[in-house]
């Protein structure tokens, strides 16, 4: 997997936020590039998955650990 272009730290940030920011942010990616996003948000697994289906990205990895969430997707076309 190559580096993220963006890494983006939304922790202390409740829903919908995390995916807000998101959105904004990988709006500046050129398709395929990765933006790697961390969160505290409990319920941002489950935001995170519904923000790439609807938007057609692909969410390459997810990981947790001490309550920060870490994801990195893929922009889509």
């Amino acid at each position: 997997m190559s580096e993220p272009a963006l890494t983006l730290d939304a922790s202390g940030l409740k829903c919908p936020l995390p995916v807000l920011k998101t959105r904004k942010a990988i709006k500046g990616l050129e398709a395929g590039q990765l933006i790697s996003v961390q969160s505290t948000d409990p319920a941002s697994p489950l935001d995170f998955k519904h923000f790439c289906n609807s938007g057609g990205h692909e969410l390459v990895s997810e990981a947790e650990a001490e309550g920060t969430f870490t994801f990195v997707i893929r922009k889509g076309p």
